[in-house]
């Protein structure tokens, strides 16, 4: 058991229950040519080709 994962906070975090009126948006940034942007700043067209997007590991 780690330090994050203690019957109190477990006990805590089963105790709060957002509804989706309370939740945050997160923002996601990507690196576009050398620097970040945040992607809600796209056009539609930049905003779709990043949700296509697929993700790979490379082999050594």
């Amino acid at each position: 058991m780690n330090a994050l994962s203690t019957p109190e906070t477990a006990a805590l975090t089963a105790a709060v229950q957002l509804t989706d009126a309370e939740r945050q948006p997160c923002e996601v940034w990507t690196r576009v040519m050398g620097y970040h942007r945040p992607v809600a700043s796209f056009n539609i067209g930049k905003q779709g080709e990043h949700h296509e997007r697929q993700f790979f590991r490379e082999q050594r």
